[in-house]
């Protein structure tokens, strides 16, 4: 596996980031593990709260720089990620993982045949397969910053401490978890790479990218949804495999219910309690 020359130590001497192209406000370099420090650090994130329209204007130079924007959520009783029980360590690459295999296990594993059958309706007990490819109709980055700006423009709530920007080390968006040890998953996945697979494929088949990451939490934008139903329900599917906790948010209906809320969707929510 070939990795990217992680620039973020630069910042640790030249903290307004103008070697690396950048302008940044004040903030700090996270190097916290469940293992001890880090060698390098595995994130920046600004001090104070995000704006609309930072996302935009921080993501392209960030990029020419080896850098990923991502929202973290620090508002939860767990803090900031300094808190987060990083794991990098335990981390693998996710080009080792076939996405297809590891949701067909989360599907194995969520024991569609048990207590939950009548949630999964319209599937029986067999993995029903990867969903069709949606049909890109804005740009997935353009689409990623709509959604960060929607984020932090107080219209949703009023958090407390609301949502800091991030740069991740990363050669893609699907990889920010992996790129920093994330835990959110760790009661369904002790392996982050693996669901970083996962939305490594969403990534080519629905223009998702990673736009906020909480504690146990993750929000992605979609710029290619599913049309239609009939290409909802296997990717319903695959958001149940993926965080089985979805099941806690859906009606009566199951997955179906679930397959309805995603046709032409431009935000997916996951949560892992």
């Amino acid at each position: 596996m070939a990795t990217l020359p992680n620039p973020l130590p630069r910042l640790a001497t030249d903290p307004s980031g103008r070697s690396l192209g950048l302008q940044l406000p004040p903030g700090r370099l996270i190097d916290a593990t469940v293992d001890g420090p880090w060698p390098e650090p595995l994130l920046w994130h600004a001090g104070g709260p995000t704006a609309p329209g930072h996302w935009a204007a921080l993501g392209i130079p960030a990029r020419r720089a080896g850098l990923l924007p991502v929202l973290l959520d620090v508002d939860g009783a767990q803090g900031g990620p300094g808190d987060w029980e990083l794991r990098p360590g335990h981390t693998s690459y996710p080009g080792d993982h076939d996405p297809q295999d590891v949701l067909a296990e989360y599907w194995e594993d969520g024991d569609p045949d048990g207590e939950q059958a009548e949630p999964l309706a319209p599937f029986d007990t067999d993995w029903p397969g990867l969903a069709p490819a949606g049909a890109l109709t804005v740009d997935p980055d353009t689409c990623a910053a709509r959604l960060a700006d929607s984020l932090t423009d107080g219209s949703r709530s009023r958090p407390a401490n609301p949502p800091r920007l991030a740069l991740v080390p990363a050669r893609r968006s699907a990889d920010i978890p992996a790129a920093i040890g994330w835990s959110g998953p760790l009661d369904h996945e002790d392996d982050v790479a693996r669901s970083c697979a996962v939305l490594r494929s969403w990534e080519d088949r629905f223009g998702i990218r990673v736009v906020a990451l909480g504690f146990d939490t993750l929000v992605v934008s979609v710029a290619a949804p599913p049309a239609d139903l009939a290409d909802a329900e296997p990717l319903a599917a695959e958001h149940f495999a993926f965080c089985p906790d979805v099941l806690a948010r859906i009606g009566p209906g199951g997955l179906g219910d679930h397959a309805g809320e995603l046709v032409g969707a431009r935000v997916w929510h996951f949560r892992w309690n």
